[in-house]
């Protein structure tokens, strides 16, 4: 049977991140960047498209497995009838050169385990060629190179396009396996010791996360989720990708797989509320200077999504040699919303640099220039209809989450010149723009028969995205529109107690055939509107819910499918994370927040 999403846990190094599932195999890996092509994509294929397992020998799935407290380091222990044994698996902190170190420890008795690696580069495509060199395997194809070694040398031996290992250990012995990637054309990078490679990354983790400031319930919820952020951070950029995958499935067996490895607008000021509340003001101005470097330039070319360093051209493409996760193809690799047109970005964008000088970060230079320019344009083009925040396929409509954050957009462009005048602008413009399109809004995008606001202009669909008009402070949550809002998209959309994005039966505006699951950020959304409508009770419960649907190493996709009981979409998901960050504050945080 193919692995379920939730078999998987997630290790990384800041720069990429693999997937370990329950059987000790690694079946996702791109290298160097989260965004380059993958060396292992059995999750995408199988394993003759790359993995790496190391197991007792004919064991199956784990006992238990478990991250170190406060860290991403995983540990996996089987019980066979010859004894225990743990495989330790990290990636530690690079110096130039990404590094996977598996450490295998006997625990008890004596345990055969067997390695075997099956590397293929170009997401499973190319077949390396092996060599030995110095103690160590070496596989080379074109700009890739791959080197393993272990300490002490096992014997390894080639078989069926792969390298296996085969050994024995007793209780206390280890053998540590180190694979490092680095440009064929360079010399092979410094050898890393990995038990001081694990010495320090649970060192360095535990470091980084006694700096949550939220000490209220679920904290360990709380932090795993941080982790997890931090994980999809590309530490050179300050970067924070969607999640480490491509193409894992909205509906099994459908075609909605999409290349979630880049970094979208959408998820600017929600993760940088996350970052800023539970005390993380580095890594929330780490995020804000990337914002800052992605948007510079044309304001009607803002983009919804750029690469982890800024860049802006993602094909989409197909990969057909990929069966897809669980038989769902196609796999797609980049992603084709990248040139939509979504006006919510610049809402977003604006909402972001507002925040973040409100909490203090150190304005950069021409930093208000450009929020003045992004407003300017969206002055002149916010009539226009658009794509919309989930970046619908079937033609561009008038959305009214795009129109709200039109809204946010001047509104936070206003109150920044109200509380800094010593900035230039056009406040009273600036003013009547926030008032005319709050009056559209509610004369075009409500319907006041049903007492809720629609999904665009004209519609009857309803859409999880209103759900975000009391946080963005467009009506009070008092408002009778807002709460009768917030019932008609629990009742309209929920779907096993948990609530759907929209309605994507409806092909004619989703432009794709098939359903989804129930989307996790929304559902956290949901909460928040519970909570701030005065359903607090309510609000914790579906909390709780939403708490429960990680995986058992704290783990959560993008969707959940209530009927079949399994996480859908890519994974991990910074989006649910980030849900999941924002509400527990929001619910719990005048217990403990600092």
């Amino acid at each position: 049977m193919h692995p379920c999403i939730e078999d998987y846990a997630l290790i990384g190094d800041e720069q990429t991140a693999a997937l370990v599932g329950r059987d000790g195999s690694i079946d996702w890996l791109c290298l160097p960047r989260f965004d380059s092509a993958a060396c292992f994509a059995r999750l995408l294929g199988d394993e003759e498209n790359g993995h790496w397992r190391i197991a007792p020998k004919k064991a199956g799935t784990c006992t238990r497995r478990a991250y170190r407290p406060d860290t991403l380091v995983l540990d996996t222990e089987w019980e066979t009838d010859e004894g225990t044994v743990r495989v330790t698996d990290l990636m530690p902190q690079r110096e130039r050169a990404p590094d996977v170190v598996r450490i295998v420890e006997g625990v008890s008795g004596r345990v055969t385990v067997r390695s075997v690696l099956r590397l293929r580069f170009d997401y499973g495509a190319i077949i390396p060629w092996m060599r030995r060199s110095g103690g160590h395997r070496v596989a080379v194809a074109g700009p890739d190179s791959v080197w393993l070694r272990s300490e002490p040398a096992v014997r390894t031996w080639g078989k069926d396009f792969g390298t296996y290992s085969e050994f024995t250990v007793e209780e206390g012995e280890r053998v540590a396996f180190v694979l490092t990637w680095h440009p064929s054309h360079e010399p092979r990078p410094r050898l890393v010791d990995p038990y001081e490679a694990l010495r320090s990354s649970v060192t360095d983790w535990r470091r980084w996360t006694v700096r949550c400031a939220y000490d209220g319930p679920y904290r360990d919820v709380v932090v795993r989720s941080l982790i997890t952020l931090k994980a999809l951070t590309y530490a050179p950029t300050g970067g924070i990708v969607a999640a480490a995958t491509t193409s894992l499935p909205e509906e099994l067996g459908g075609v909605r797989n999409w290349d979630y490895r880049y970094c979208w607008l959408r998820d600017s000021t929600l993760t940088l509320g996350a970052l800023l509340s539970a005390g993380y003001h580095k890594e929330a101005q780490a995020w804000r200077d990337w914002l800052l470097r992605a948007v510079a330039g044309d304001p009607g070319h803002l983009q919804i999504m750029y690469g982890v360093a800024g860049e802006r051209r993602l094909p989409e493409f197909e990969v057909p040699w990929l069966s897809g996760f669980a038989e769902s193809a196609p796999v797609r690799i980049g992603n084709g919303a990248v040139s939509q047109l979504q006006l919510d970005v610049y809402g977003e964008v604006l909402d972001s640099l507002w925040l973040t000088r409100r909490a203090g970060l150190s304005p950069r230079p021409h930093m208000w220039s450009l929020q003045g320019v992004l407003l300017e344009w969206l002055r002149e083009h916010w009539r226009q209809p658009d794509e919309g925040l989930w970046e619908m396929r079937g033609g561009r409509r008038h959305f009214v989450h795009s129109k709200v954050m039109v809204w946010v957009a001047a509104d936070r462009a206003v109150r920044t010149l109200e509380e800094h005048r010593e900035l230039p602008g056009d406040v009273a413009g600036w003013r009547a723009l926030r008032d005319e399109v709050h009056q559209e809004v509610c004369e075009k995008g409500y319907d006041p028969q049903r007492n809720t606001f629609t999904q665009y202009y004209g519609s009857r669909e309803l859409d999880a995205a209103l759900l975000l008009i009391p946080r963005v402070g467009f009506l009070p949550p008092d408002d009778p529109r807002v709460v009768g809002t917030v019932d008609a998209v629990r009742e309209t959309l929920g779907h096993g107690g948990f609530v759907r994005r929209y309605d994507s039966s409806d092909a004619v505006v989703d432009g794709l055939p098939g359903q989804e699951g129930a989307f996790l950020a929304c559902s956290f959304w949901l909460a928040d509107a519970l909570h701030m409508t005065g359903r607090a009770d309510e609000a914790r419960e579906l909390f709780e819910g939403l708490v429960a649907l990680a995986n058992d190493v704290g783990l959560l996709a993008e969707e959940y499918d209530p009927v079949a009981g399994r996480l859908l979409g890519n994974f991990p998901q910074a989006f649910s994370h980030i849900g999941l960050v924002n509400t527990a504050l929001a619910l719990f945080g005048g217990d403990g927040a600092g």
